[in-house]
């Protein structure tokens, strides 16, 4: 599922190609994606509106919209966007595409239909209700402090939970802990306030630098976890990879190397 970067690079992708265009009509082609409404009432919700601008919070991406709504996109596992003119350029799983005035459309594009498209009234109740934490690039050292005290849970599950801070997925938390070398099931109030801003700083350095490379993941560094973890991978003191359920995920980490709290 994309997490925090990827949504990012969506975003700017949105944000290229949406804003400030006049949706003329939007066609649903399977409206099953949509969650709280029918394709016929969401194409009468967009029809003759304007994107005006975006705004991400963790993994979900909001159109603005010019009466004060917003289109939420939630791209599930294979969710994308395809901006395009040419009837032949469509994509092959489109379920919604918005067309615009200049002759070209934005199609989204997912062939498991695991996306999640919501038509939102009011933003900020939305996120309240859904408890959505805040953006795990934005969140303030005090702030993520203030998420962490007391906590019970592993470090691993505490950044999963959506609810303290959005954005963090499996791969970029695991990342996250190797580089701190920060042992993913410690206890987060078994942690010393030191160990949780090291935390805190990594996880901003570790998602901004995916930020500004378009969660292109080759680009990533060659001494990232991502680029080489496997059953054979050891870290620098050759120490040998465990793979473990943590915070019930799938998670490499290097006991010993990583400092457990607990």
């Amino acid at each position: 599922m994309p997490e925090l970067p990827e949504v990012n690079t969506f975003q700017r992708y949105f944000d290229q190609t949406a804003l400030d265009q006049k949706i003329e009509q939007a066609q649903v082609h399977d409206d099953k994606i949509i969650r709280n409404m029918d394709g016929r009432s969401f194409a009468e919700a967009l029809a003759g509106r304007t994107f005006t601008g975006s705004y991400r919070r963790g993994k979900y991406l909001f159109g603005n919209l010019d009466n004060g709504a917003h289109v939420q996109l939630h791209f599930g596992m294979t969710g994308d966007l395809k901006y395009y003119e040419a009837p032949e350029d469509q994509p092959k799983h489109e379920r919604f595409v918005f067309l615009f005035e200049n002759g070209y459309k934005l199609g989204f594009d997912c062939p498991r239909k695991f996306a999640r498209i919501v038509y939102v009234e009011d933003l900020q109740q939305y996120i309240e209700d859904k408890q959505l934490g805040e953006d795990a690039l934005q969140i303030s050292l005090d702030d993520f402090l203030a998420q962490a005290e007391g906590k019970k849970s592993t470090l691993k599950g505490f950044l999963l939970n959506q609810k303290y801070l959005a954005g963090m997925g499996n791969l970029y938390v695991d990342e996250v802990c190797y580089q701190t070398r920060i042992h993913p099931a410690s206890r987060v109030h078994a942690m010393p306030q030191e160990a949780l801003e090291r935390i805190h700083s990594k996880m901003q350095e570790v998602l901004q630098y995916a930020v500004e490379h378009n969660a292109y993941y080759k680009a990533y560094p060659k001494d990232w976890l991502w680029k080489w973890r496997d059953e054979e991978a050891r870290a620098p003191d050759g120490t040998p990879v465990s793979i473990a359920k943590i915070g019930g995920r799938t998670t490499y980490y290097f006991v010993g190397y990583q400092k457990l709290f607990d």
